[in-house]
């Protein structure tokens, strides 16, 4: 065998294998490269957007958040200044009342110790009567009696 005759159907083997390459094998090979550079193109996008998605979903959250808090301090002093509201108004209801019961007491004390003057007076009479009488009983002498009645109607005159 001839050297030149090896070293040109070579050269002639590897360039039709060449051109197969380039014309067959090449572009599909190309295509899935583009692809997939296409597909990590795509797929960092998306991890980008996620990221930036992410921040504004953080950034919504927080804002929420303190919306939420700022609602919630709200409410807690809308709910203290209606307790406060609760306890004057409960503290001058039980006034209110405090001091009807104290009038009520008043007027109900007033009335027995009415009653008791009033009882007081009866028994007080009574017992005057009693002692007049038996002062009468002892003390009956017509004559005496005559002579007062007689100074008594002198010194009026």
């Amino acid at each position: 065998m001839n050297i030149n005759f090896t070293l040109i159907s070579q050269a002639v083997a590897f360039s039709i294998f060449i051109w197969f390459t380039v014309k067959f094998v090449w572009p599909p090979l190309l295509r899935a490269i583009e692809e997939r550079q296409k597909t990590i193109a795509d797929g960092l996008a998306a991890g980008e957007r996620g990221r930036h998605e992410l921040e504004l979903a953080s950034q919504r959250s927080s804002d929420v958040l303190k919306e939420a808090k700022q609602r919630a301090s709200e409410i807690i002093l809308q709910a203290e200044k209606r307790a406060s509201e609760i306890v004057e108004e409960s503290k001058r209801t039980a006034k209110e009342e405090g001091d009807r019961i104290i009038l009520g007491a008043k007027a109900d004390i007033e009335h027995e110790v009415f009653s008791a003057k009033e009882a007081l007076r009866q028994h007080v009479a009574e017992l005057a009567v009693a002692g007049a009488a038996k002062i009468l009983r002892r003390e009956v002498d017509a004559k005496a009696h005559a002579d007062m009645l007689t100074s008594i109607g002198e010194d009026l005159k």
